[in-house]
């Protein structure tokens, strides 16, 4: 079970801060990320945000906020599986020798 949200549709004039308010009301946020970050240069149509909560309970309940327009957007919210390590600890994994 994941305690991770992607968050798409986020608009461009949105700030993290903004996104911690919204989803702190759901759980208590452990991380938040947002893409481009707020002092990004480039010019940005859509924002991804990911929100890592200290409960996984806390995904089931924000994926409720999915078509909730925020600032100018509809906001589209799912749950995130980290992704698993290429490698084990011990380095790349090695073919076994028979």
């Amino acid at each position: 079970m994941t305690n991770v949200v992607q968050v798409t549709n986020v608009s461009p004039s949105t700030t993290s801060e903004q996104m911690r308010t919204l989803f702190g009301f759901l759980g208590n946020i452990e991380e938040l990320k947002l893409f481009p970050p707020d002092e990004s240069p480039l010019p940005v149509t859509s924002r991804v945000c990911f929100v890592k909560f200290h409960e996984s309970e806390s995904v089931g309940v924000s994926q409720h906020l999915t078509n909730t327009v925020f600032v100018d957007r509809a906001l589209i919210v799912v749950p995130f599986a980290e992704a698993p390590p290429l490698m084990t600890e011990k380095g790349p994994l090695q073919p076994s020798g028979h």
